[in-house]
């Protein structure tokens, strides 16, 4: 029987860590067990892999089981697996060389998995039972904490909400939930208190637009903007969304001005570390991933878990675990909001998701952007799912809904466009892209004169070629500059381009230097997806297209849009 053997690896800049263990007995033959984990949980899978490798059941039909954990920031390992299927998201970056993607990767949240798989459908792993909890917390540094009742007061989100838009003295700050499971989970709790009305949107803006002012791309930036002496808390940062595991470590460290981890209600979902199976593994590696994860099961994984802050699934401590001041014994929290039980649930939260990250996008990646207006006839159907407004009215709502989030630092343009506007011309442009510091009012009015010609068709080719060349003749580098288009119908337009024409125009207009996203909104069941398709595929630069079968629900669709737009230069 030959020793256990043990080896830590550091690939890259010593941003990964890998921790491998053969196991004790000699056998056979060998599989290799590939494990990618959040950094903080990765030390206790490690301890659990340990001691189920020096055991005898460490074999997989009497071969044995190599197991090598990596530890790897969500966001990088999220980019790399999308990058390994094929698709991008937004904001994020993989890992440099080839996407190299593990057998089993344990994420600190079910948000990455669907994240990645709403960009691609392959991406179905398996079993992603949560194998830890942490739950999201308000952190506060104490003495704000205690100035709100802390912690005999129990504070809601809503007390949140009416701070950052109150106009008091709470500087609030987060990690880029592009980037971060906890500020995304924050701000997912936020827009719930905030409502769907047009009220709670601009409710919803302001707090967006107050946390943005302080945001951090890594979570340890953030942390070292909390206060350190008692001057310092009149001035730093006084409030964000972090895991509870975050202000254990942040208070291990015994700092002047410790953190309050303040459990707001509703409880919102907690990070819950999710044992997801890759779609690739093969079956002898799926049965090693399967006796690992009930390993993680046991008793001696709990209290390593306790040993790193983190509680069990459910919310279980193991030996040692000393919650914060406050906690609930079992702190509550939602169901998690990737591992609902029907693909329905999932497409739904999702959707919430990308939705509330087409929000911060808009506030935080300020662009240019052109909006083009279908006006043809058909604008005037009626949409019974929005009390009979007319497809122009909904666009318009909806329209005008999204300029609200986007501030000062963007510019707008905007056309309209049906048949013979301008003479035989499709398009009429109405407002040149204009920063929005000094074209606001002059835009909001411009949305309201959008009336559709009551017998025009839709000269859609030839206003996508002159948008797009318009936005690329006046290109700006640091930003996304893009063309948004709405239409409800198929071109119809006598005398004007064809498809392949406009194809082929277009991809010779293409510069890589000057990179222009073409962004379609079908609006109805008429559009053609195929045709809406080949435009934008001959735009590149990441253009899109995005269908709201209900026109009444062309809001959501316009946020998902921005949440996936890319291309800044």
């Amino acid at each position: 029987m030959s020793a256990a053997t043990a080896s830590l690896v550091v690939i890259g800049a010593g941003s990964w860590l890998g921790y491998q263990r053969l196991s004790a007995d000699d056998c056979a033959g060998q599989v290799k067990l590939d494990v990618a984990a959040a950094t903080e949980i990765a030390g206790a899978v490690q301890a659990a892999a340990d001691e189920w490798t020096r055991g005898k059941d460490a074999q997989v039909d009497g071969v044995c089981v190599k197991v090598g954990v990596t530890a790897v920031d969500p966001a990088v390992a999220a980019a790399t697996i999308a990058a390994k299927h094929g698709v991008g998201l937004s904001g994020l970056k993989a890992a440099p060389g080839k996407p190299t993607v593990p057998d089993v990767w344990i994420p600190d949240s079910s948000t990455w998995l669907l994240r990645v798989g709403g960009e691609a459908p392959g991406f179905v792993p398996t079993d992603n039972t949560p194998v830890a909890e942490s739950p999201v917390v308000l952190a506060m540094p104490a003495p704000v904490a205690q100035q709100l009742g802390w912690p005999a007061r129990k504070l809601k989100w809503q007390d949140l909400l009416a701070q950052l838009t109150g106009g008091n003295s709470l500087r609030p700050g987060i990690v880029d939930p592009i980037r971060d499971a906890a500020g995304l989970t924050g701000l997912l709790a936020l827009g719930g208190a905030a409502g769907s009305d047009e009220a709670g949107t601009q409710k919803k803006v302001r707090a967006l637009r107050g946390l943005a002012a302080n945001t951090s791309s890594i979570r340890q930036d953030l942390l070292e903007k909390f206060p350190r002496t008692a001057e310092e808390v009149t001035t730093g940062l006084s409030a964000a969304p972090l895991s509870e595991e975050d202000v254990l470590a942040y208070n291990s460290n015994k700092p002047p001005i410790p953190l309050a981890a303040l459990y707001l209600d509703p409880a919102p979902a907690a990070l819950n570390y999710p044992f997801a199976v890759m779609p690739e593994v093969d079956a002898q590696k799926a049965a090693a991933a399967a006796a690992l994860h009930q390993a993680l099961r046991g008793t001696t994984f709990l209290n390593a878990l306790a040993t790193v802050g983190l509680r069990g699934p459910g919310g279980k401590t193991g030996a040692g675990f000393t919650p914060p001041t406050g906690a609930p014994a079992v702190a509550a929290s939602a169901p998690a909001g990737a591992s609902p039980g029907t693909a329905a649930a999932a497409t739904q939260a999702a959707t919430a998701i990308t939705q509330l990250l087409g929000s911060w996008a808009a506030i935080t990646q300020p662009g240019r952007v052109l909006a083009v207006f279908d006006i043809s006839g058909s604008m005037l159907k009626p949409v019974p799912t929005a009390g009979n407004l007319t497809r122009a009215e909904v666009t318009k709502r909806a329209a005008a809904q999204g300029l609200q989030l986007f501030d000062d630092r963007w510019a707008i343009g905007v056309w309209f466009f049906a048949t013979d506007l301008v003479g035989k011309q499709a398009w009429q442009p109405k407002v040149p892209i204009t920063p929005l510091s000094s074209g606001r009012t002059k835009l909001n009015d411009t949305l309201n004169e959008m009336k559709p010609k009551k017998n025009g068709d839709t000269g859609l080719y030839d206003t996508a070629l002159a948008a797009y060349k318009n936005v690329q003749d006046g290109w700006q580098a640091g930003r996304v500059n893009s063309v948004i288009l709405f239409t409800d119908g198929v071109n119809e337009n006598d005398g004007g381009l064809e498809l392949n024409d406009l194809v082929a125009a277009l991809k010779k207009a293409r510069n890589a230097d000057k990179p222009v996203r073409v962004v379609i909104i079908g609006i109805g069941p008429e559009v053609d997806r195929n045709e809406l398709k080949a435009i934008s595929d001959a735009s590149g630069s990441a253009s899109g297209v995005f269908i709201a079968e209900d026109p009444a629900k062309i809001n959501q669709i316009f946020l998902q849009a921005i949440a996936t737009r890319t291309g800044a230069s």
